[in-house]
């Protein structure tokens, strides 16, 4: 019906795409995915390849914003080379730039190790799963070896702290079954704990905190 008073307004028929019926042809089911790809990228401008400048913002900018090593910043920014290119005037090199990091003090690998291992230890983790952990990050031995000398010296509290996080020995509320205490000693194991601190903390009855050996 027709309203006199009514404000007139043109409508125009929405442009729609419609995605074609599961028995389509194939190749019109291919051509909608290239259409919607094409018009969702539509105004979207491939990075720039890096350069000398460029490469070491982005650098500096990972470096302020993640805890890191030199062996995770050099990874870093191969991997942007690969995916990016390079147009510099002189060959790439991210080895400089993450000698130079190192020696400003944005890049501290002694520092990383010790806050990574003090972290790993209150979690429970024992010496040698902090330094494979530490190794992985590419902390070199110079660096790694106080990291984990510390972690051996605190492994009795390192295991009491996994034993509470897991709920085992004293920490549980009911004594475990032989097959549930073997599973448990392998979590053990598995966090870098010998098998007689494993064994020790397992066999423990509830509410019974086993005391450091000698």
């Amino acid at each position: 019906m027709f309203w006199p008073n009514a404000p007139h307004t043109s409508l125009k028929p929405a442009l729609l795409v419609r995605k074609p019926s599961s028995n389509s042809d194939p190749t019109v089911a291919q051509k909608w995915r290239v259409a919607r790809y094409a018009s969702s990228s539509r105004g979207k401008s491939a990075p720039l390849p890096l350069d000398e400048t460029r490469l070491e913002e982005i650098a500096l900018r990972y470096a302020a914003r993640y805890a890191t090593t030199r062996a995770k910043l050099n990874a870093y920014l191969r991997r942007k080379l690969t995916e990016r290119g390079w147009a510099g005037e002189r060959p790439a090199d991210p080895d400089a730039i993450v000698a130079r990091f190192a020696a400003r003090g944005y890049v501290d690998d002694a520092g990383y190790a010790a806050m990574k291992g003090a972290a790993l230890g209150r979690r429970g983790y024992g010496a040698r799963r902090v330094g494979e952990a530490l190794r992985a990050d590419g902390i070199e031995e110079t660096d790694l070896a106080p990291v984990r000398d510390t972690a051996r010296a605190d492994r009795w509290a390192a295991a009491e702290a996994f034993a509470k996080r897991k709920r085992i020995g004293p920490f549980a509320r009911e004594p475990a079954e032989r097959d549930v205490r073997e599973k448990q000693i392998a979590a053990f194991l598995r966090a870098g704990h010998d098998f007689a601190t494993a064994r020790t903390w397992v066999d423990a009855e509830p509410g019974e905190v086993p005391g450091a050996p000698d």
